[in-house]
């Protein structure tokens, strides 16, 4: 009970320090952000300013905008009350202080806001997006982990033999290999072309996807999920299959093993029931960071090559677009989930080992 009541403790002190982590999270990208140049005002400024009879300006109110303003030349001067105009549509005729607190107490209720371009709240842009980078993040980090374990453990069993050897060789040269030169190489390999038209370029489902029947979406979603996980697993799980194998060996030399080893107990009993618990404590608590950042950032690149729109590509549009709202959002989304995965971390490390005094934790 105590130990339970000393973790529920640590839970919440945990949540409590998460405020003002998001709060400096939030601070932070406000101030580099809205202050970077080429942002929406100076973006609108400058298609009325080149506006000619057959351009059209896109982003929200754009009809407001041009009624009274001439489209003649690129030479055009932007009157003042069109540009306040432009600066109120875009939330920027407020002082910084107030559109910082606007934001933060937006943020308090977890109101994202709206994009700028696209006509749509921020909360229901990811949640839209959300299962495409959800699908490559969890596909990709449970086989990453269902692969690197085992192969670690063997290696570390077979320390130093030509298993051993030739393993580590493959595994340095995939985790140097950029992981989207991997995915070019598979869509050029068994995308079409001139070798095989096994998988699809691009998208998560096909055209024709509603009209299939259970087994045929299943097949259809694995189907194109075989290259993009393929390609992030090929490049990233070197890194997980050396911590175990660096972990399993220094719990192979510790004091408690050669006791186990003396009272008899088979090689699989000790590797399985004592060695395991222990050096898989490191690697269990780094799945679900590990997951997060596979989530959010470690698919971006795959995101654009296969033309997959999810979280990733959305952020990468964003800041390019100059479009606040997304990218605050997100970047407070991404935060929060990962201060989260940090914590699921700790509290599955407890679980794994019952020694951990949450008491003496800060």
């Amino acid at each position: 009970m105590n130990y339970i009541l000393s973790m529920l403790s640590y839970i919440l002190k945990r949540i409590v320090l998460m405020i003002p982590t998001l709060l400096g999270i939030i601070t932070l990208n406000f101030f580099i952000i809205q202050f970077v140049p080429g942002g929406p005002v100076d973006q609108m400024v400058a298609k009325l300013q080149n506006l000619n009879q057959n351009e059209t300006i896109s982003g929200p109110q754009s009809d407001t905008i041009l009624q009274g303003s001439s489209k003649n030349t690129s030479n055009y001067t932007i009157p003042d009350e069109v540009l306040d105009e432009i600066k109120k549509m875009y939330g920027f005729d407020k002082p910084w202080y107030q559109r910082y607190a606007q934001l933060v107490f937006q943020y308090m209720q977890f109101d994202l806001g709206e994009s700028f371009y696209r006509h749509i709240k921020v909360v229901d842009l990811i949640i839209e997006k959300m299962p495409v980078s959800a699908s490559l993040g969890i596909w990709t980090t449970l086989i990453m982990y269902l692969v690197a374990i085992p192969l670690g453990i063997k290696k570390a069993v077979r320390r130093g033999a030509r298993f051993d050897v030739w393993s580590s060789t493959v595994l340095i040269v995939c985790n140097a290999i950029p992981t989207f030169l991997v995915a070019m190489f598979l869509m050029i390999l068994f995308c079409g072309g001139d070798f095989f038209a096994w998988f699809p370029m691009r998208g998560l489902t096909s055209d024709h996807f509603d009209s299939m029947s259970m087994i045929g979406k299943i097949m259809d979603y694995i189907w194109h999920l075989v290259l993009p996980i393929s390609s992030l697993v090929i490049g990233s799980f070197a890194g997980i299959t050396f911590l175990t194998q660096n972990a399993f060996l220094e719990e192979i030399h510790q004091q408690y093993v050669l006791t186990a080893k003396s009272k008899g107990l088979t090689e699989a009993v000790i590797l399985y029931h004592h060695i395991f618990r222990n050096a898989m404590l490191v690697i269990i608590a780094m799945f679900p960071a590990a997951f997060i950042f596979m989530f959010f950032s470690g698919a971006l690149l795959i995101e654009i090559i296969f033309s997959l729109d999810g979280i990733g590509l959305m952020g990468y549009q964003s800041i390019i677009q100059r479009d606040y709202p997304v990218v605050l959002g997100s970047l407070y989304v991404f935060s929060l989930l990962a201060l989260f995965a940090r914590l699921l971390g700790d509290i599955a490390y407890a679980f794994v080992d019952k020694r951990i005094n949450f008491e003496g934790q800060r």
